[in-house]
């Protein structure tokens, strides 16, 4: 992160210590602007803190961290280094409110509205931002895809920062005369402590099906982590898809105010929609909410399209965002980079990237190709390597059940063998449905749009809006967009 100036005052290591839980060594007057984690980061005023990891031990960067000028030290054992010391029990979980203090606790300042979820969330942030903006807000963006403070975008790193890069990023925000924001908020970030400190005006969970069981033990604790957003300690009111089991379960264990929303309409609830008309060129529909009903139309397509509108239309009313705003700046979002994507050459079919990388998001994206087209679907897959292997097989099962033609290729591999990865694929697949192996993802691509026809549908899914490939540790330029565009105009 660059430096970002800040209007908010330091605060002294003695401010600190109404976090509670905490002990100070060393000269309790000392200033702290900025907290870091990274000791290549490191500046005047800056708190360092000794974070232990999976592979290292922040303790160890303490030294070079005071030679680079760190003003003091958030330790979990005092060390020997003349320098003042924060002591906590837990770094990582002091991490995130330390920060926030530190930055003068800036989601305060902001209407912030999280989201949460499997699928869903990129496109429902950006719907969030898209109506902020259409409000008059000065809108922030926090997501997959991309940061953007006041519609400059920023380099992002993952779909949660880091606490320390999240509250410096938020006061930027806040600074800058951000006054909405919209962040996806990951099942990771929360695991790990990243969003602690953070307050958000509302939360929404979007759906929940199998995904980083590499990360998490199992699906239990994989909803445990996305459950403890709707608590106080985050958040002053939850919006909930309750055609989602988990979504119903959620409700039942909420420690805060729900309004819940269902797509299908067939299950009660406060938030609903009526007259949905959904085609190729986008998604028409009647939001009934709690204030009152708004006609929505919204070029995105897809089936989680009436549920990711819903929930952002949900959100928005609870925070004050008149619904006529909202749903204008909802008609006046194009696209979301990489869901759902069309890529036009003038050729005679219809050509979509996607980002669906779980079973769930696989069968969904097909069933609306499948409603696109009276032709074939053609589905090109790969599966990522170093993460939850389990769902493999699942996938290959449902786009050789879902499409007229499934081709297994290579994703982000990592260290794995990629053909170990299109196997468990395969194996998924046997029985369901037809399909071809073909490990170079670019060969896959120019076989599915050599092999189109008139009015077929060919969906390149799994990396979306991503713009390299990772092969043994090694980022190789590579977008699924820009690849079929360049086949389907005849490159090599």
């Amino acid at each position: 992160m660059p430096d970002i100036p800040s209007a908010h005052h330091p605060v002294t290591l003695a401010d600190l210590r109404a976090l509670g839980s905490l002990e100070v060594r060393g000269a309790a007057g000392t200033e702290i602007d900025d907290v870091t984690h990274d000791s290549r980061t490191v500046g005047p005023r800056t708190l360092f803190a000794c974070r232990p990891g999976l592979t290292a031990d922040g303790h160890d960067f303490a030294p070079e961290a005071v030679r680079r000028g760190a003003a003091a030290l958030l330790v979990e054992r005092i060390l020997d280094i003349d320098v003042p010391q924060v002591r906590v029990d837990s770094v990582a979980r002091a991490l995130g409110p330390v920060s926030a203090r530190v930055h003068g606790h800036p989601s305060r300042d902001l209407t912030t509205v999280g989201v949460t979820g499997t699928n869903g969330k990129t496109t429902t942030a950006h719907l969030l931002e898209a109506a902020f903006r259409a409000s008059g807000a000065k809108s922030g963006l926090i997501g997959t895809v991309e940061t953007r403070v006041g519609g400059r975008t920023l380099e992002g790193v993952r779909t949660t920062p880091e606490s320390t890069d999240l509250q410096r990023l938020l006061r930027r925000m806040a600074d800058e005369a951000v006054t909405a924001v919209a962040m996806e908020v990951s099942s990771h970030g929360l695991s790990l402590g990243r969003v602690r400190g953070t307050h958000f005006s509302a939360a929404i969970f979007t759906n929940l099906t199998q995904d980083h069981l590499d990360f998490h033990r199992d699906m239990e604790e994989y909803f445990e982590a996305k459950a403890s957003l709707f608590a106080p300690e985050y958040a002053d009111l939850g919006v909930v898809n309750i055609d989602d089991p988990y979504g119903r379960r959620l409700v039942e264990r909420a420690s805060i105010d729900v309004v819940t929303v269902s797509p299908s309409g067939e299950v009660p609830a406060d938030v609903r929609a009526d007259d949905v008309e959904a085609g190729p060129r986008g998604t028409d529909l009647l939001a009934c909410l709690r204030g009152g009903s708004v006609p929505v139309r919204t070029g995105l397509v897809g089936d989680f399209t009436v549920a990711n509108v819903l929930g952002a239309l949900a959100a928005l009313e609870a925070v004050g965002i008149d619904r006529d705003d909202a749903a204008a700046g909802i008609a006046a979002l194009k696209g979301v980079p990489g869901r759902m994507e069309r890529v036009e050459a003038g050729q005679a079919f219809t050509v979509l990237v996607d980002y669906a990388h779980t079973p769930d998001s696989v069968d969904h994206v097909l069933a609306t190709a499948r409603k696109l087209t009276r032709g074939r679907v053609i589905v090109v897959l790969g599966s990522g390597g170093d993460r939850d292997r389990g769902k493999r097989p699942l996938m290959g099962h449902a786009a050789a059940a879902g499409g007229d033609l499934a081709i297994f290729t290579s994703d982000n591999p990592r260290s794995e063998d990629p053909l170990a990865i299109i196997g468990d694929m395969a194996a998924g697949a046997e029985g369901a449905g037809a399909y071809e192996t073909c490990p170079d993802r670019r060969e896959a691509i120019r076989r599915a749009v050599t092999t189109a026809g008139e009015d077929d549908v060919v969906l390149v899914v799994g990396k979306g809006h991503e713009q390299t490939q990772e092969v043994a540790g090694v980022h190789h330029p590579f977008d699924d967009r820009e690849v079929a565009h360049d086949l389907l105009k005849g490159g090599a």
